[in-house]
């Protein structure tokens, strides 16, 4: 009988850094389509987007100083290997979210496919990161050093900021801009929540592995 095929579950760093590249890329395209449509989005990015419509400033300059003040909580909560990556992530998404306009360009963008299918990309994008044990900063970072330091569930905190940040669009955006914005999000995390669960994906990368059983 042939033996069962040994695989490595460790993520090699090239594989690292393919992910964290095409994750960033498939965001920024997703931002692009929300700017495009004028629609908003949960956490810092969301926050990010809708100053981007109300001030003169690019939505990728925003995105990298709104995330600055979250990289302490990173560094001592999570660890180096993930606030390096999590910096370049958040760093390439900046870039790319203003480099891609100059490589793609929509004619016609109907805001309803904008809503779902640049709120799927989205998603992906997160999910490839979150998989290589990166993201995205903001609220994210800061709802879990909160739950472990001060007890407030991760979950609700994330789901109140995002819901106070898409109230806060009705002060930039229409009703039905609010309402796909809405809409958009909601698949964002179904994206994530329906491939992103425990069991499901047993690969990991290599250094923060190790840092998680040091500090375990």
């Amino acid at each position: 009988m042939a033996k069962a095929q040994q695989t490595d579950p460790q993520h090699k760093w090239h594989e690292d850094i393919q992910a964290v590249l095409l994750g960033t890329l498939l965001i920024a395209l997703g931002v692009n389509m929300y700017k495009t449509a004028m629609l908003g989005t949960g956490g810092i990015n969301g926050l990010a987007l809708l100053l981007s419509y109300i001030s003169p400033l690019e939505f990728g300059v925003l995105f990298f100083a709104l995330n600055l003040p979250f990289y302490w909580f990173a560094y001592v909560r999570i660890g180096p290997a993930f606030t390096i990556k999590t910096f370049a992530s958040v760093a390439l998404v900046s870039l790319f979210a203003q480099l891609t306009p100059q490589w793609i360009s929509f004619d016609m963008l109907h805001p309803v496919y904008a809503s779902v299918i640049g709120g799927g990309i989205i998603g992906v994008g997160l999910l490839i990161l979150f998989r290589h044990k990166s993201g995205l900063g903001g609220v994210n970072i800061l709802a879990v050093y909160l739950q472990d330091r001060h007890g407030i569930r991760a979950g609700y905190l994330q789901m109140g900021v995002d819901a106070a940040i898409l109230c806060g669009s009705f002060f930039v955006l229409n009703w039905q801009q609010v309402l796909l914005s809405i809409l958009g999000a909601v698949v964002l995390n179904l994206v994530i929540a329906t491939n992103f669960r425990p069991g499901r994906y047993v690969g990991f990368s290599g250094a923060f592995f190790a840092q998680s059983k040091t500090k375990d």
